[in-house]
C-alpha cells in the first residue's frame, strides 16, 4: 500500500503540476478532493468545500493518489490492490462494471480510520470547485467500507455492499441499491449538504 504508484499517462499532468507549484499554484488534496487537470465541464468557482488540505505539495499528491484520465488506471486504483484515493482528470467511460474493492485507511495510514475516496472534480488552492467529470459505467459495485465520492457525476447504477457509503456534491444518474438494510442506514447520500442528488430509485435488495 505504501508503494508509489506511477502512471505513465499522467506524466504530463505531474510535470505541469510541478511547474505550477513553483508559481505558487499548489496542487492540493482536500480530504479526497483533487486539484488536477482541466476538462470542458466547468462549474462556478464559488462552489467550495470547507475541508482542510491533507497534502500541501505536489510530491505528496503524486505519492498518495492515483491520478489519471484513463479508465483502466482508475479501475486498478479502485481495486483491492489499488490506492486509498483515486482522482479522475477527465470524463471516464467503462464498458464493464466498475468494482471498488479492498480495505483502505485514511491517508494510507494503517492506524487511521477505514476510508476510501474517489474525486471526480478539480479545485483551486482555495478549494473552489473548478471542473466536474462524469464517470459512466453499467454499474459501480462498492465493496469497500466508508467509500466516498466527491463531486462530479456517476452515470449508471450503484450497488452498495458495505457500510459508510457517502456522496459529497455528487450527482448519480441511476439507481442505488443497498444489499442490506444496515448499509443503507449507515450511508449518507448528501454528506456535508453539498447538494448530492440521485435521479433513480434508492432501494434495499434484501
Amino acid at each position: 500500500m505504501s508503494e508509489v504508484k506511477k502512471q505513465k499517462n499522467c506524466g504530463g499532468f505531474i510535470m505541469k503540476s510541478l511547474k505550477f507549484a513553483t508559481l505558487a499554484t499548489t496542487v492540493l488534496l482536500s480530504g479526497g478532493l483533487l486539484a488536477a487537470c482541466s476538462s470542458d465541464n466547468a462549474t462556478e468557482s464559488s462552489t467550495s468545500t470547507p475541508e482542510s488540505s491533507v497534502a500541501s505539495t505536489t510530491e505528496d499528491v503524486v505519492t498518495s493518489a492515483s491520478i489519471s484520465d484513463s479508465p483502466e488506471v482508475i479501475a486498478n486504483a479502485l481495486s483491492a490492490d489499488g490506492t486509498w484515493i483515486a482522482a479522475a482528470t477527465a470524463d471516464l467511460t467503462f464498458d464493464q462494471d466498475l468494482v471498488v474493492d479492498g480495505e483502505f485507511h485514511d491517508k494510507d495510514d494503517a492506524s487511521a480510520a477505514i476510508y476510501r475516496k474517489l474525486a471526480l472534480h478539480t479545485q483551486d488552492d482555495k478549494f473552489n470547485i473548478l471542473e466536474n467529470f462524469t464517470l459512466t459505467a453499467p454499474k459501480v459495485i462498492v465493496n469497500s467500507e466508508n467509500f466516498t465520492v466527491f463531486y462530479g457525476t456517476i452515470k449508471g447504477d450503484i450497488e452498495v455492499n458495505a457500510n459508510g457509503f457517502s456522496l459529497i456534491g455528487t450527482k448519480v444518474d441511476g439507481n442505488i441499491t443497498f444489499t442490506k438494510e444496515e448499509y443503507k442506514e449507515s450511508a449518507d447520500l448528501d454528506k456535508d449538504g453539498k447538494g448530492a442528488t440521485v435521479t433513480g430509485e434508492i432501494t434495499v435488495a434484501e
